[in-house]
């Protein structure tokens, strides 16, 4: 298991949903969505950075994940519902508008929020995946790069299949050796896995193309160049479907999981964008 320091929880009911939130520091508030298979512990290199600089970090475990309620409906986990528990969370928080940061999951709950909820954003850091529009129209790279995103539709045996031969398919999605210990031991408790890849299962019809709300807030669009599920493309397609200043920066070198693997880059552009 991955050891890593304990940030302060508090446990914030939305619905019928408990949901484990880090609230730490002081200072304009900075929300902090992660994606999967994570948890709030994605961003445990820009909490401690974010707080130094004078914010107060909200970094809540999306439901599913983490210690955040797991609900057993699949519905449960379209993005509409993350959207709604962002949204309680904040207002228990008497929080009227945040900065806003999302990575992988976490970016797409992130642009939902932003398009639907432009008066609680101050401004919005996309990392990895882009506008769900942009990403529907990436192109055939895109499509190449998403393949598991169907493999996860086979309910059970996709469950079967990632934990066959110590979690070998996790390994190839992946392709983390470092982060596995966590994400075995997170997955592997009861009901948990198959929580996780519901996100999937319930929005899969991001993957075809649509009309999607425009987002009416600035933005900042971070992509890295070892991205194994997220191609360029739909995060610099994104610039057109943002009625907002729109910034975009490439971290070289850095695999999908920028805030893990590249936290200096990420930590200097975060602290950059939202002051």
């Amino acid at each position: 298991m991955v050891k890593t320091k304990p940030f302060a929880c508090r446990t914030i009911t939305v619905g019928d949903v408990s949901l484990n939130v880090v609230v730490q520091g002081h200072g304009p508030d900075v929300m902090l969505l992660h994606g999967f298979p994570d948890s709030h512990q994605l961003w445990r290199n820009q909490i401690p950075a974010l707080v130094a600089a004078g914010y107060r970090v909200i970094a809540p475990d999306l439901r599913g994940f983490g210690d955040s309620d797991a609900p057993r409906a699949t519905p449960a986990y379209a993005v509409p519902c993350h959207v709604a528990d962002l949204v309680g969370i904040l207002d228990a928080l008497g929080i009227a508008r945040v900065r806003l940061v999302g990575h992988d999951w976490g970016a797409v709950c992130g642009w939902a929020l932003a398009a639907a909820h432009p008066e609680r954003v101050d401004r919005y850091v996309a990392m990895s995946v882009g506008h769900p529009s942009a990403y529907a129209r990436g192109g055939l790279m895109q499509k190449l790069k998403g393949y598991y995103v169907l493999l996860l539709q086979l309910r059970g045996l996709a469950e079967f299949m990632l934990r066959l031969g110590d979690w070998r398919l996790l390994r190839l999605i992946t392709r983390y050796e470092a982060e596995l210990p966590k994400w075995k031991a997170e997955l592997s408790r009861p009901g948990r896995l198959t929580a996780a890849v519901n996100i999937y299962r319930a929005n899969l019809g991001m993957i075809f193309p649509g009309e999607r709300p425009r987002v009416k807030v600035p933005v900042l669009g971070i992509w890295s160049s070892r991205d194994i599920a997220l191609s360029e493309k739909q995060m610099l397609m994104s610039a057109d479907y943002v009625d907002a200043p729109w910034r975009y920066r490439r971290i070289e070198g850095a695999n999908h999981w920028m805030p893990l693997d590249a936290p200096d880059e990420v930590n200097a552009l975060l602290l950059d964008y939202l002051r």
